[in-house]
């Protein structure tokens, strides 16, 4: 039996259409006994995304940005977070995106990039998917100052780093935004051995 073969939706109601798509929907779960259950969920479509970890194997290094969040902020978070550069696909592939996104948030065109994983961020409420993607760089690459677009409220710090120092700074607290912790433990495992 599929999971489609366990959901009967009664009811999805909009709640909010401001940037992105926000529903109830409720709806009769068939749970592992058999039992049909009737359940509430609120639901937040954002789209899909991309994010993006350049490094540098030569200079151990890799690329982060660091910019405000409001969500983190209204959640007690007073600094500005320090993250893998990354979008929302805006029905781009993911592989155009990114490579968008790195001209656009940090300022190289690059030559090569590879996609590692795929995952759900806060499958719970939100339907969002990343594409994750690593990519080499070196001083070549650079053609911008990167930042961000203004007009998109983006005021975006570029960050170069020693990988050895980004892992330090998820021990002590400095980095916790989740894409970047999962994109730094990746290359800890297979780029930097």
């Amino acid at each position: 039996m599929s999971i489609s073969d366990r959901v009967r939706v009664k009811d999805v109601r909009v709640l909010s259409k401001a940037r992105y798509l926000l529903t109830s929907t409720t709806f009769d779960y068939r749970r592992a006994n058999g039992e049909w259950q009737t359940q509430i969920r609120e639901t937040y479509d954002r789209g899909n995304g991309a994010v993006l970890l350049p490094y540098n194997l030569k200079t151990r290094t890799i690329v982060l940005v660091r910019q405000f969040r409001y969500p983190a902020f209204a959640n007690g978070y007073d600094d500005l977070l320090i993250e893998a550069a990354a979008g929302m696909l805006d029905d781009a592939a993911p592989e155009q995106r990114i490579r968008a996104e790195a001209e656009e948030e940090i300022g190289y065109r690059l030559d090569h990039v590879r996609k590692v994983f795929e995952a759900f961020m806060t499958p719970g409420a939100v339907t969002e998917k990343l594409h994750f993607f690593v990519a080499e760089y070196d001083a070549t690459m650079r053609i911008g100052a990167g930042g961000g677009l203004a007009d998109e409220g983006e005021d975006i710090e570029v960050l170069e780093l020693a990988i050895d120092e980004a892992l330090a700074m998820i021990s002590d607290g400095r980095i916790v935004d989740a894409k970047t912790i999962m994109l730094l433990q990746y290359a800890a495992l297979h780029l930097f051995r």
